[in-house]
């Protein structure tokens, strides 16, 4: 009887062996499951920020975030449900003024679930700086690089439009006093240049309705004084001997710069004897000079002439 029972034990042991081997294991991997999915952890999620109902005519002028993180603690299966896209912090903007407006993102502003927790919110506050929208006609201003030829300067510009009304925040607009070009390479130019140029940035919050702009620049001489010193004086207009004193002068002459470069004044000093006699003058010193050009200063103006046979 002893001899049956042992193998009745065997044969019920072995009976659906496979079976009972894997229920086990499906028995330890809910254990492992349910104990993993009960475990305590962290995750960092990003959250996005809207702001609405901002006022009409006003606007943002600082940077503030467009999202906001959050730190929140639980079980990691309910971790895993969360779903950023639908934890989006609304901001309500109604009823704000210019100026500094502080916005404090607190946990209730959050749905999650019973046995999470949130930990950390990154900012906890946002503040907006807030600014009246303005108009603003703004003269448009050439910038340049470079220089022009030697002895030309620019003399004028003229840009088509000349103003342009812009859009903005009021502080903004308020120190603005024109519109900069971006700047025009003038190196080595000798003749008067048109064409259109592009507006330089002046940043994202304010509105340009224009883009580019015609531009026409005017070249001119550049006007200078070149000093002449010690150049003799002749007598002109006259058969007779002449004596002058002082025989020389000096003088200053006014005139383009590239005309002033390549003057020469020899014999273009005198003094005008026609009609005089033998005798003693005094008499003033004339210059010749190229047409554009002038004195601006003489030393002296008048000279001893004597007339003798």
């Amino acid at each position: 009887m002893k001899g049956l029972r042992l193998t009745e034990v065997r044969q019920r042991f072995v009976r659906n062996l496979g079976l009972r081997l894997l229920a086990l294991l499906i028995a330890i991997g809910l254990w492992v499951f349910v104990n993993a999915a009960q475990h305590e952890t962290q995750t960092d999620l990003v959250i996005p920020v809207q702001y609405t109902g901002l006022p009409p005519g006003l606007m943002i002028i600082n940077e503030h975030p467009q999202f906001v993180n959050l730190r929140i603690s639980g079980p990691q299966t309910l971790l895993s449900l969360l779903d950023p896209g639908r934890m989006t912090v609304h901001l309500d903007l109604r009823g704000v003024t210019p100026g500094e407006a502080d916005y404090k993102i607190t946990t209730d502003m959050f749905h999650i679930p019973r046995q999470t927790s949130i930990e950390q919110i990154t900012p906890s506050q946002i503040t907006l700086d807030i600014d009246q929208i303005v108009t603003k006609s703004l003269p448009v201003h050439l910038d340049t690089s470079g220089e022009v030829a030697d002895g030309l300067e620019i003399a004028s510009v003229q840009l088509q439009p000349a103003t342009v009304a812009v859009t903005g925040p009021q502080r903004m607009l308020r120190n603005l006093g024109s519109l900069d070009t971006v700047p025009l390479d003038v190196q080595g130019l000798a003749a008067d240049v048109t064409r259109e140029i592009a507006l330089a940035d002046s940043g994202p919050l304010i509105r340009v309705p224009v883009t580019q702009v015609m531009v026409t620049v005017h070249l001119g001489d550049v006007i200078a004084e070149r000093q002449f010193h010690n150049l003799p004086i002749t007598v002109r207009n006259t058969s007779l001997r002449a004596m002058v004193i002082p025989h020389t002068v000096s003088l200053a002459v006014r005139g383009p710069q590239r005309a002033l470069n390549g003057l020469s004044l020899n014999k273009a000093v005198f003094i005008d004897a026609e009609d005089l006699r033998v005798g003693w003058y005094e008499a003033p010193v004339m210059v010749d000079l190229p047409k554009g050009l002038q004195v601006v200063r003489q030393q002296p103006e008048k000279v001893k002439l004597r007339i003798y046979r």
